[in-house]
């Protein structure tokens, strides 16, 4: 079809061959390049977020660039830990983002991996975590000496996990208004009670904020 397409003068860009290697489509994307068809970076990444490790290759081989960071990130965000290996072995950039994306998918053995090896990570890595309520890979993160702040607790609260929050609060991660402030909107009574009698903070627009979201039984 896409050879039909072209004959018939329908136009392309980069992003034609972005999507070839989303979908490991490595003889379309051959076909394309050997056409004259552009590419740039997202190439490189579409590839690794989706595990098309022989496409991959083949990009690189053939001069397609990775200049960012974007391409670790998105191995991260696949969970696939042998691109990600590949990708540094051949000096690919990478930043804390690939942290990040690995506590959000609770990926333990990626996260060991990339902090074993140099990667950076910050405070979103834990807010992440408990964000997708991976309590395991949070105190993993905690004992190893990784950033927390606020957010963790806010994270943790917005998306109804009170057991997290728990082990988080007593473990001395900071919290603030805000994590009231989310049960509230997101209508989690419990976490909202828990909170507020182990001394968290709630902002004056609480019943606000309860009665915008709909929420009558905080409001009571």
């Amino acid at each position: 079809m896409i050879k039909w397409a072209r004959a018939i003068g329908c136009p392309w860009d980069e992003s034609t061959c972005s999507w070839a290697a989303l979908a490991g489509h490595l003889e379309i994307l051959k076909w394309a390049r050997a056409d004259g068809c552009p590419w740039d970076e997202n190439t490189c990444s579409r590839a690794a977020r989706c595990g098309h490790l022989e496409v991959l290759k083949w990009a690189r081989e053939n001069g397609c660039p990775w200049d960012t960071e974007r391409t670790c990130e998105y191995a991260a965000i696949g969970g696939h830990l042998e691109i990600l290996k590949w990708a540094r072995e051949k000096e690919c950039p990478w930043d804390e983002q690939t942290c990040q994306a690995g506590a959000r998918n609770g990926n333990l053995d990626f996260l060991k991996w990339a902090h074993d090896n140099g990667c950076e990570w910050d405070e979103w890595t834990c807010a992440y975590a408990a964000e997708k309520c991976h309590l395991e890979v949070l105190k993993w993160l905690h004992a190893k000496g990784c950033p927390w702040d606020e957010d963790t607790c806010e994270y943790a609260a917005r998306n109804g996990h009170l057991e997290l929050l728990k082990w988080a609060h007593a473990n001395v991660c900071p919290w603030g208004a805000w994590a009231c402030s989310s049960a509230t909107r997101e209508g989690h009574l419990e976490i909202l009670k828990w909170a507020h009698v182990n001394g968290c903070p709630w902002p004056e627009h609480t019943c606000g904020d309860a009665a915008v979201f709909g929420h009558l039984e905080i409001l009571k």
